[in-house]
């Protein structure tokens, strides 16, 4: 194995650690401090499951970091409800405190991880940088910009032309569209469109992304995800210095004429520190603008490059924006309500088929990310904390036995029939909960496992 693949996975199995280290210790950090606040002695605080591997005793509690980091848990003294605990130590026990002490305990978690998001999000605003916010009807595989000198283009695929199949694969997301292709190694597909109410086959021979990079060849067919057009402009950047705006739909650089938002990004990137002649569309006025992209230093699988950044955001997503730290403070909340809606939407179209359940990633594709965020600097690494922390709080908010959404359940049952659930009950949904939470975790890494392959 090559010293650069070794820094690869080193920096991925690092940044995981770290990434999932600051998503448990929040989630767990609520729970701990709301059991603390209702009055319940807290036995463990733990990072990760498994033998311990360091501890310290403070008062009540002890504070553990054990051997396997994919968790972490609380335990509370009287946690288990056939517990015995004797009369003196009840008013700190966990199982006799009033049924909605118990509830925000257990909700804690997941609130806290929604919580983590919001300060996130909020922080990214008030420094006046714009924040994506995707919806599905922006992530189906329907072309929005396409070269007309592309293997797409010259094929006869059209914009606004829906994507259905790949080689009889069957694409739900763009994002499949992208994988396809790039995992072609150049090899011609067919394609399958949704032209109006009929169905066109293509046959297409994917092209390389950038022809001098032999070592991590790239292959694409031309359509993007977005058209050249500004929806946001970075302060302080030298897109705003330049004089760039929203709306602006950017028509040439350096006399190439531009179509596709991929193919704007490219040019930009390979030319930091170079003086940039663009032309502009601006509300049909042609508007020439001199940029310097400012340079960027990334990480590509181990090596270090520089490239050039303008600061502006591609159409195809719904952007927030705050005018001060003051507004940003409201604004975190809308964008942390619009990605929690995001993740509740796609989960529903996972289970009902809309969309592919090989996007269900586990803890490789989670290093993977985490790895790939750090190449691009911390605010990058921010974000994908946000955004994780927000699916992690909704996935333990599913009534599913042993997560968070489960005893949520268990609880509000109690509401309604006036008593627990009897323990016989509890311990075949927490058995089935614990099967289904298997089975899924299998799934992931059965995906995991199929990405690292391809």
């Amino acid at each position: 194995m090559s010293p650069d693949i070794i820094y690869v996975v080193v920096q991925k199995i690092w940044w995981f650690l770290v990434v999932l280290g600051v998503l448990v210790t929040f989630h767990e950090f609520g729970h701990f401090i709301v059991a603390r606040w209702a009055g319940v002695r807290v036995l463990k605080f733990s990072l990760g499951f498994g033998p311990k591997v360091l501890s310290r005793q403070i008062g009540d509690t002890e504070y553990l970091v054990s051997a396997i980091p994919l968790g972490g848990y609380v335990k509370m003294f009287g946690e288990d409800a056939g517990e015995p605990v004797p009369a003196e130590e009840r008013d700190r026990s966990f199982s006799h405190k009033p049924l909605w002490k118990r509830t925000l305990i257990v909700a804690a978690g997941p609130g806290f991880n929604f919580f983590l998001s919001y300060l996130i999000f909020s922080a990214w605003l008030a420094v006046g940088a714009p924040l994506p916010i995707p919806t599905f009807d922006e992530l189906i595989p329907t072309i929005d910009a396409i070269r007309a000198d592309s293997p797409a283009g010259q094929a006869g695929l059209h914009v606004g032309d829906r994507i259905t199949k790949i080689d009889e694969q069957e694409i739900t997301t763009k994002n499949e569209v992208y994988a396809a292709v790039a995992e072609s190694n150049g090899r011609s597909l067919t394609v399958e469109v949704r032209r109006g109410d009929a169905l066109k086959a293509f046959l297409i021979t994917p092209e390389l992304y950038d022809p001098e990079n032999i070592e991590h060849p790239l292959y694409v067919i031309g359509i993007e995800e977005a058209a050249p057009i500004v929806t946001a402009v970075m302060p302080d950047m030298p897109a705003a210095e330049a004089g760039l705006k929203e709306g602006d739909r950017i028509l040439e650089i350096q006399g190439e004429t531009i179509q596709t938002w991929s193919q704007m990004t490219r040019i930009i990137k390979a030319h930091p520190n170079d003086s940039l002649t663009m032309q502009v569309d601006r509300e049909g006025a042609i508007v020439t603008l001199t940029i310097i992209p400012a340079p960027h230093e990334v990480t590509d699988n181990g090596t270090r490059t520089t490239i050039g950044k303008i600061g502006i955001m591609g159409s195809g997503r719904s952007v927030i924006r705050a005018s001060s730290p003051l507004t940003a403070v409201v604004q975190g909340v809308k964008a942390t309500w619009g990605w929690c809606e995001l993740t509740v939407v796609g989960i529903y179209k996972m289970l009902t088929g809309e969309i592919s359940s090989k996007n269900i990633g586990g803890p490789i594709m989670i290093a993977s990310a985490s790895g790939t965020a750090a190449e691009r600097g911390l605010p990058d690494v921010m974000f994908f904390v946000a955004i994780l922390s927000i699916n992690l709080g909704i996935l333990n908010l599913l009534p599913i036995p042993v997560l968070d959404g489960g005893h949520l359940f268990f609880f509000a049952c109690e509401a309604i029939l006036g008593r627990p659930l009897a323990e016989r009950q509890r311990e075949f949904t927490q058995q089935v909960g614990i099967v289904l939470l298997f089975g899924i975790m299998i799934f992931a890494f059965f995906n995991d496992i199929q990405r690292l392959l391809q």
